[in-house]
């Protein structure tokens, strides 16, 4: 029988899945080494296990102890599980910057969170990097793991996912390609593959706002690199010590739209559900690919580290993306999709008052109102209209909607392209209605459209 006797031994051994569609016009064999199969949904989980064992076999980390560690999400669940089976607790420092469904599932797992604030200096005193240190001198028998700077990081890679990948291919692997953050991935794997075959090229990909690539280029610590980005679990705002930049070849950075988008046509096109890093991976790759061509027999691995699902609410999140300009509004239920506040249709009955309307456009600091009695629409209130109608008669404020009612917004299915939208709504129609699939009123005004298009 093949019985594993804990979680932990399920750790490692992912498979590699040849890339079909997105990269087929790329000369070369492109596939991925798909580590969410391991049982924390990401590769953070080799390297967690290993800074466990060493510090166990050094003394540093002893029965009953507590482990603390900085993270965005994917190291701490590693370390999670293996302190649920060891016994062990967990306090994890994160940023406000990280999916909230990592942070849930490290506190489903029996941690502690503690949610610091992304745009700070590494060594203020606010950061999760210097919450975590000062953690680990105020709590009694704590071991801070330091991914950063701990050598056993890029030692997981070394014995276990260079050596996978080297068998895998049988030797016959020409690229690597990799996002850098922590930097034990790539350095470890690097390490090793260079070790078989000096030859092998290793590409790392960067972010826009971290400090590697220009470190990596220049051997400068340039602070001035380093801005606020949208991208997870790669990029740095200083250099850990686990690169060995001599094993790496090049360093290509991604924005965090392109990153973003390609992620979902991974899931897409390849039915490969990962996250944002992944995504990235596959950016760099075409970036680089497009000056550095590959040839007919380059077999190029790309590592994607983590599962499409702790990226639910953000990249995969259709509003998500709208609201940050990352995809575009193409249909009226993409505008309605995409906006920020989920507040139901302000609609008003015939037989109200006009001082009733106006009320409610200031109340909810609208322009238009449509008009519905039993049967559905059959006028519409509008500030333009109303302000003439006022200023011409003071007194109609206290008439019924239904006698100076404009004429009905019209019905658009809500699939409609933004291209018919715009010549429905003019200077004489300021709105019009759509129904969503439970039947639902909404509506969409000409701002709604300019900002769609502005995008």
């Amino acid at each position: 029988m093949d019985i594993k006797n804990n979680i932990l031994e399920t750790i490692g051994n992912t498979p590699l899945i040849k890339l079909n569609k997105i990269t087929k016009h790329l000369a070369a064999t492109v596939v991925a080494k798909v580590d969410y199969f391991n049982p924390g949904n990401s590769i953070k989980d080799r390297m967690a296990i290993k800074m466990i064992e060493v510090a166990e076999k050094e003394g540093k980390l002893k029965p009953g102890g507590t482990i603390i560690e900085c993270t965005s999400g994917n190291t701490g669940m590693g370390l999670a599980l293996a302190a649920c089976v060891k016994g062990y607790k967990c306090i994890f420092t994160t940023t406000d910057k990280q999916s909230k469904e990592k942070v849930d599932i490290l506190k489903a797992v029996g941690a502690e969170v503690i949610v610091c604030p992304t745009n700070v200096e590494p060594e203020d005193p606010r950061s999760y990097y210097s919450v975590a240190r000062r953690l680990a001198k105020e709590i009694p028998n704590s071991f801070h793991c330091n991914q950063y700077d701990n050598l056993a990081n890029r030692l997981a890679h070394y014995e276990t996912t260079g050596p996978e990948i080297w068998k895998q291919t049988d030797g016959k692997i020409t690229h690597l390609v990799c996002t850098a953050g922590t930097g034990g991935t790539v350095t470890g794997t690097a390490m090793y593959l260079k070790e078989k075959n000096p030859n092998i090229k290793i590409w790392a990909i960067d972010v826009y706002g971290s400090l590697l690539t220009k470190y990596f280029r220049t051997g400068e610590v340039d602070m001035n690199e380093v801005h606020p980005y949208i991208s997870e679990g790669f990029g740095e705002d200083f250099v850990p010590e686990n690169y060995d930049m001599s094993v790496i070849d090049h360093f290509e950075q991604v924005t965090d739209k392109d990153g973003a988008i390609m992620a979902r046509r991974l899931a897409k096109d390849e039915g490969i559900f990962c996250g944002y890093s992944a995504g990235s991976c596959i950016q760099g790759l075409m970036q680089v690919a497009a000056t550095q061509p590959l040839k007919k027999d380059d077999l190029v691995v790309c590592i994607f580290h983590d599962h499409g699902s702790r990226y639910v609410a953000k990249i995969y999140n259709d509003q998500w993306m709208m609201e940050r300009g990352f995809m575009d509004a193409k249909t009226c239920k993409d505008i309605i999709n995409g906006r920020t506040g989920k507040q139901k249709l302000v609609t008003i009955e015939p037989t109200r008052t006009v001082s009733d309307a106006v009320e409610l456009m200031r109340k909810y600091d609208i322009e238009h109102i449509p008009v519905i009695n039993g049967s559905g629409p059959v006028g519409a209130i509008s500030e333009s209209g109303l302000f003439q109608k006022i200023f011409s008669n003071p007194d109609i404020k206290n008439a019924a909607i239904e006698s100076v009612m404009e004429p009905a917004f019209p019905i658009v299915d809500i699939n409609t392209p933004i291209e018919k939208l715009r010549t429905l709504i003019n200077k004489d129609n300021g709105a019009v209605l759509s129904k969503d699939e439970l039947g639902n009123y909404h509506i969409v005004t000409k701002y709604d459209v300019i900002q769609a298009l502005g995008n």
